[in-house]
């Protein structure tokens, strides 16, 4: 078990650098900002506050593709979807680079396997100050070619009595059963009680700050990435915002780099920033 945790004024950030890079919890003095477990408490990723995206983001559809005019396959890794989910490094064991009080650095190596084709090296760096989270992600491409690459962050907030979002977004993709997007519709923003709300999409067009506030807490969620997902189950104790680079299941759609991910060139890397600000209500 790796443990590592930050402090800074009123906040303190717990990561578990071994369960896929995650953020165990995230706390202002005792009150639980994201999702939080002690990090010696926490069991798996699935349970975290937060853990990155990469290589993609959400779905990628029944656990295959093709590219540069190859055909590849990834592995089962969600419960009994058919498809695979979130990439890889959400559960693989990272390194710590650095760490101090404040900050903290940690890489992932990828190298070829059944669950994604490509290497890769990922890194991510955390920096807490006394009234926000900043966490920055970057991809380098170790391969050989060209591999697609997307990425984002994937973080779960405590509903509250009154949790409640306000997001400007211009559109929305609607999905299938199976949760593959289908086809993208005009979405006039998000203002609503959670509680309210019945989400489980991507959106287009996000500006300024998601606002995301309870009786608590005011946070403002702000990101160098230009799509969000955004998940609001009407049965669990939490919900999601989720800044990512690209529509759901995009290396299937008939242009994918259209739809935000990126052909990486190899030794190109790819990088992002995620900052949440964080006050009282």
């Amino acid at each position: 078990m790796t443990t590592l945790e930050l402090t800074a004024g009123a906040l303190r950030l717990a990561l578990r650098p071994d369960l896929g890079g995650a953020i165990a919890g995230l706390w202002r003095d005792t009150l639980p900002v994201l999702r939080s477990s002690e990090p010696d408490a926490l069991a798996s990723s699935r349970q975290a506050g937060c853990y990155p995206l990469v290589p993609y983001s959400n779905r990628l559809g029944y656990r295959r593709f093709r590219w540069l005019g190859q055909d590849h396959a990834t592995a089962a890794n969600f419960d009994e979807l058919p498809h695979s989910v979130h990439g890889v490094a959400w559960q693989r064991p990272w390194e710590v680079l650095a760490s101090d009080t404040t900050s903290a650095e940690l890489r992932y190596r990828h190298a070829a396997d059944a669950h994604w084709p490509f290497a890769f090296d990922a890194r991510q760096r955390f920096v807490l100050t006394p009234d926000a989270l900043e966490a920055h992600l970057s991809v380098l491409n170790l391969h050989a070619q060209p591999q697609p690459v997307g990425l984002g962050w994937h973080p779960y907030f405590p509903k509250r009595s009154r949790s409640r979002l306000h997001i400007e977004i211009a559109e929305r993709w609607d999905s299938d059963a199976s949760g593959l997007p289908t086809r993208k519709v005009a979405q006039p923003g998000i203002d609503g009680d959670v509680a309210h709300l019945a989400f489980d999409h991507c959106f287009e067009g996000w500006r300024g700050a998601a606002r995301i506030r309870d009786e608590k807490l005011s946070l403002r969620l702000t990101s160098s990435l230009p799509y969000l997902v955004v998940y609001t189950p009407e049965v669990k104790p939490h919900y999601c915002v989720e800044p990512v680079s690209h529509v759901s299941n995009a290396i299937h759609m008939a242009d994918p780099l259209a739809h935000g991910l990126r052909a990486l060139a190899p030794q190109a890397s790819l990088d992002a920033w995620m900052k949440l600000e964080i006050a009282p209500a």
